[in-house]
């Protein structure tokens, strides 16, 4: 038997993307397959679509989803056929299926997705274009994307979808956006229609739409810049943040990398985590603070910045340290010359891991300073000062000087 021989008798898992136009859509191969597959997974859309094609039995995703990838698994070795919308693995379950089932016993056959249908009905290219799921995700990750002049293509969960991009363009400064739902691509009931997020008045909405937003920005529209140390007045503060000054150096002696966690320790607006996470879908960050008012603030803050996802612990370092898991970095910003802190987030870090600490007070300089004697790194002493009125006239008011120490785990 040769080596391609052999591969093809591993793949007892296949799984084939279809879309609205059901069989017309697919190829011989993949409609061979499901006649010939002793059970076929899908959910009931699914399964609708390709009923004349089926002939072993009908198995329905289960909630919770795990439940059916367990029943895949049991099967393992003899042929199943898992039914997907469009192509399995730009958020679809092929992605969750791989981390289960080896590429060497899976046979993947992909449909247009729901981005490539819509950017090919309104000319799109994909590559200049945002494309976003927010099925069954929260609708606060769209923010990051909000600036002017771009094409965003947000894949909803249901016909509330657009209704709810509409208010929330509108309440951000966005509200002269365009918006244009395209309905069940690819099938019979396929339909574009557009309104301006503040004049949307578009009902009747099919649950399954694509939404292309083009973005227009009003005067005060809240525009999340690229770069770190955004205006402090972006986020609602007591005036316990790291200022944006201090926070863009901070970023940089952080140095986020693809896939890391940060866990940020006294995090007063929790503007720090926040711009870590802005930095890449994939950084996760956890604020730990232990002001119950300002962890509630921490959390409207990071879903205001469309990274709904940082985690906020309401409690007291290092007690509430305990147990989180393993970061990659660290940021102390508040509390650090408590008893135990320091210690107990140098013992947490991970080898090669990046700690950063900001001193404003007599009390914190004097540990960063041991610290600094005890271990290396560097130390940085930050000075700034900005125009403000004396009198009649400006002047420049300073603002409290920073000490930060940077330290990397052997």
């Amino acid at each position: 038997m040769s080596d391609a021989s052999s591969i093809s008798g591993l793949r007892w898992l296949t799984i084939i993307g279809i879309g609205e136009d059901g069989p017309d859509g697919l190829g011989e191969e993949a409609k061979r397959l499901i006649r010939a597959a002793p059970a076929v997974f899908g959910g009931a859309r699914h399964h609708a679509l390709a009923d004349p094609l089926i002939a072993g039995e009908r198995l329905p995703w289960q909630s919770p989803f795990d439940r059916s990838v367990e029943a895949i698994l049991k099967r393992r070795g003899t042929p199943v056929v898992v039914l997907a919308s469009g192509d399995p693995f730009l958020h679809g379950v092929g992605a969750t299926l791989s981390r289960h089932v080896p590429a060497l016993e899976m046979r993947v056959i992909p449909a247009p997705s729901a981005f490539s249908l819509a950017a090919s009905r309104l000319c799109w290219p994909l590559q200049e274009t945002a494309s976003i799921s927010l099925h069954g995700r929260p609708i606060d990750l769209i923010r990051p994307h909000l600036h002017p002049g771009r094409r965003i293509l947000v894949l909803t969960s249901d016909e509330k979808g657009p209704n709810e991009l509409a208010r929330l363009l509108t309440d951000s400064g966005f509200g002269q956006s365009r918006l244009t739902i395209l309905e069940a691509l690819g099938g019979e009931r396929e339909r574009l229609r557009s309104a301006t997020a503040a004049g949307f008045d578009l009902v009747d909405i099919d649950p399954l739409n694509v939404c292309a937003l083009e973005i227009v920005a009003g005067e005060k529209a809240r525009i999340l810049a690229y770069a770190s140390g955004v205006d402090d007045d972006l986020f609602e503060h007591d005036g316990q943040i790291t200022k944006r000054e201090f926070r863009a150096v901070t970023l940089s002696a952080l140095a986020p990398r693809h896939g890391e966690l940060l866990w940020d320790i006294g995090a007063g607006a929790g503007s720090v985590g926040i711009e870590w996470m802005l930095a890449d879908p994939s950084l996760r960050a956890i604020a730990v603070e232990q002001s119950a008012e300002r962890a509630a603030r921490i959390a409207r803050n990071a879903a205001a910045f469309g990274v709904p996802h940082l985690a906020v612990i309401d409690g007291t370092a290092p007690a509430a340290l305990e147990g989180l898991p393993e970061p990659d970095a660290i940021f102390i910003g508040g509390g650090g010359s408590e008893p135990g802190v320091m210690d107990k987030a140098i013992a947490a870090l991970k080898r090669r891991g990046r700690l950063v600490a900001n001193g404003v007070t007599l009390d914190m300089e004097a540990l960063l300073l041991a610290e600094y004697a005890r271990r290396g790194g560097t130390l940085t002493r930050m000075e700034i000062a900005r125009v403000a009125p004396i009198g009649g006239m400006n002047g420049w008011r300073p603002a409290m000087p920073v000490m930060q120490w940077r330290w990397v785990k052997d």
